[in-house]
This record gives C-alpha cells, sequence and structure tokens, in this order.
C-alpha cells in the first residue's frame, strides 16, 4: 500500500484519527471523525510508532497500518482462540502473551500471534487452575488471570528458556542453518547515492555483502539461503522474508541493510533486535545483537550506534535468533568510502561469522571481542575437526 502522509484525505485518515483517538493519542476535541491528516495526526502517529518499537517517519505505511488495526483489541475484549489457517492477532494477544511468559509460562515469543504455542500455554495455565484445558481465552481463563499473579519471581522464564535451548543445542556451527536477507532489491533500491559519475544503491551492496557472508559461512559447515538474488523483479515483502526463515527452520537470521539520512555527518553502525516497549525482548536475538555490535565495532572502526530493541515485522515474526544490522551510512562520505571498498566488505563479514560463533559458545568458553580467527573455522572444516 501507498504509505498515507501528511496533508492526505479521506475515509482511511478518518479510521486512524479514530484508532489514535481511542488510545488517547490524539485528543477528541480535534474531531476524531475528520479526514485531514493533519499536524495533530502527524504527531500521534509518531507517538504511536515511537510507544510501538516502529520506524518513526510519521506516515502510515503496512506495518505502521497492521500495528494500528492490532492496537484497537484490549485483552478481554473477546474470546481469543487458535484459528487455522489465518490466527487471530492483536495487542490482546501480546498482552495474554506477556502475561503468559511473566508467569512462566512458554508461549514462545511476544508476537501478537495466537499461534500453537500460546494455545498451548493457555491450556496448560487453565489445567493447573481447574479449568477446563482447552487453549481458548474466554471470560472464566481472564478471570483466573486476573486472581492470580506471577508465578516466577526474581527471573526472566523466557530468557532462561532460549539460553537453555541454546546452550544443549552445542558449539558448533556446523550442520546450522542460517538465512542471509540483503536488504531491498527489485522495485526498491533502498538508499541510493550518485558519487561522481557512480551510483551507489543499498540493495545492490547489501547483496553482495550477503553473498561474500554466504561463503564464508558455507566453508564453516554452515547451511546459507540467501532471501533474495542480485536482481529480483519485485522487493519481496518483510512478512515472506520472516516467514522463509521460519519455513527453512532456521537457526539464524540476519537482515542486511545500510542507513540514510539527510545530514552527511549521520555514520555508524546500528543492530536491532525483537523488543517492546514494556520490556519483552527475544532474549537470544538480543545477545546476538550485541555480539554483531562489538565484533563489527572491533573489526572495522565504525562509529557505535549501539543495539535497539525494535517490534518491526522481520523480528517480531520470525522464531530464531534475528537481528537487523545497519552497516553504516550510505550517505555519509566516510561510511560510503568503507563500503564500496571489497576488503572493508570482507571485515564485516568476518566480524557477523565471528559473531554466530560466539553465541553458540558457552558463557564460561566465550572469547574476547575480536579475538577470533575466522579462518581457523574454516580449517577446522576441511580437516574434519570441529568446535566441541
Amino acid at each position: 500500500m501507498r504509505p498515507i502522509r501528511p496533508g492526505d484525505r479521506g475515509p482511511a485518515v478518518t479510521e486512524i484519527r479514530a484508532v489514535l483517538t481511542g488510545l488517547d493519542l490524539l485528543s477528541k476535541a480535534t474531531g476524531p471523525h475528520s479526514d485531514e491528516f493533519d499536524p495533530a495526526t502527524e504527531r500521534a502517529v509518531r507517538a504511536f510508532q515511537q510507544s510501538r518499537g516502529l520506524s518513526v517517519d510519521g506516515r502510515v505505511g503496512a506495518e505502521t497500518w497492521r500495528a494500528l488495526d492490532a492496537a484497537r483489541w484490549r485483552l478481554g475484549a473477546r474470546t481469543l482462540y487458535h484459528a487455522v489457517p489465518v490466527p487471530l492477532t492483536g495487542e490482546d494477544v501480546r498482552s495474554l502473551q506477556e502475561r503468559l511468559l511473566e508467569m512462566g509460562y512458554d508461549t514462545g515469543r511476544a508476537d501478537a500471534i495466537y499461534g500453537i504455542r500460546t494455545s498451548r500455554a493457555v491450556a496448560q495455565f487453565q489445567r493447573e487452575v481447574g479449568l477446563v484445558p482447552d487453549g481458548t481465552c474466554g471470560p472464566h481463563t481472564m478471570g483466573a488471570l486476573r486472581r492470580l499473579g506471577r508465578k516466577v519471581v526474581g527471573g526472566r522464564p523466557q530468557w532462561l528458556r532460549e539460553s537453555d535451548a541454546i546452550r544443549q543445542s552445542g558449539p558448533t556451527l556446523v550442520g546450522r542453518t542460517v538465512v542471509i536477507d540483503p536488504g531491498h532489491g527489485g522495485t526498491d533500491p533502498g538508499v541510493v547515492v550518485a558519487d561522481g559519475p557512480l551510483r551507489w544503491t543499498e540493495a545492490d551492496l547489501m547483496h553482495d555483502l550477503a553473498s561474500r557472508l554466504e561463503g564464508r559461512l558455507a566453508a564453516a559447515g554452515v547451511r546459507v539461503q540467501l532471501t533474495r538474488g542480485p536482481s529480483p523483479e519485485t522487493c519481496l515483502p518483510d512478512i515472506d522474508r520472516a516467514q522463509l526463515a521460519n519455513s527453512l527452520g532456521a537457526d539464524v537470521f540476519i537482515s542486511l541493510h545500510t542507513d540514510g539520512h539527510a545530514n552527511p555527518e549521520a555514520e555508524g553502525v546500528a543492530t536491532y533486535h525483537y523488543g517492546t516497549d514494556n520490556g519483552v525482548t527475544s532474549a537470544t536475538g538480543e545477545r546476538l545483537a550485541g555480539l554483531v555490535q562489538r565484533e563489527i565495532v572491533a573489526r572495522t572502526g565504525l562509529r557505535d550506534c549501539r543495539t535497539h530493541a525494535k517490534a518491526w515485522d522481520l523480528l517480531r515474526i520470525t522464531r530464531m535468533p534475528a537481528v537487523r544490522v545497519e552497516v553504516g551510512y550510505l550517505t555519509s562520505p566516510t561510511d560510503r568510502e568503507r563500503l564500496i571498498a571489497p576488503r572493508f566488505r570482507d571485515k564485516l563479514v568476518e566480524a557477523m561469522v565471528a559473531a554466530v560463533q560466539r553465541m553458540y559458545l558457552p558463557i564460561e568458553r566465550d572469547v574476547p571481542t575480536g579475538s577470533i580467527d575466522v579462518s581457523e573455522l574454516r580449517a577446522a572444516v576441511a580437516a574434519g575437526t570441529v568446535v566441541d
């Protein structure tokens, strides 16, 4: 869909304003039924995007529209159940998942999708409080949830579950599946910069980087899948990229992008993982993001723009540790000079391979940032010996 922007009019704007008014982000005095995307509406949209961990641009694109539609629902306003093939989604689902997670039940990621794991967690809760364990969250289940406090105190149950799963899977990379997502492509080139007679595009540079990363990981015994080729006809939506990773049963998902800004002095690398405004996060995604960020900064000298939690579809829907890496600003002359150099892109690749390896090392066996020699991983595979 074309993003709905400030200055637009129409029924869609009226609907957006109604939702924002219901969330107390837009004053009822301004007229919630107006069809004008005025400055007050833009400020409300930006506030909503900030609170939901979305990109804050003041426009209503497909991702913001889905988040607004989901925000209509409050926990307890409707009966929740596992629907096939189109599951129920909404803020009420996410609220339920977060409540169950803090009580110690395993819903998986709090992704606002009422899938099979959420249904099973609800059934387990129902069984333990003496209700019919049908996995449906109706009035009786809501009443039991309101009466009970937290089941687990003093810890992060989901963090413990995810960390234990990583530990039990072992330290080797051999046989793991990594999906690499070169951002944009097709009709969407991403950030585009003209540099004299040359024209650099985010899509082309990130496909080259993804291909290099594919080669290094494959040499370390990893099964690698890219989400697109060098010249796709269309740009694959983020939801489809995430679902591709899920369908492949990927162990890790890495999305590669460059950033851009009107100010050419903006520069640096940032890494994003799934997380919400109230602290719910993908524990393993957060750890992977931290490792990727530290390895890239140490090995390349890019400015450290830190890690951040976001609720983008790409990070929310993926079921494995997933990160999006903005490997510099293509609009920065300093970063661009580095990014267009093949040797620099090789350094980025080595940093990400080292980060993936470190994620699978037990905490007590972790190594200092920048110390893993990626060539040794390839040599170990070639010699028939792996990390154990």
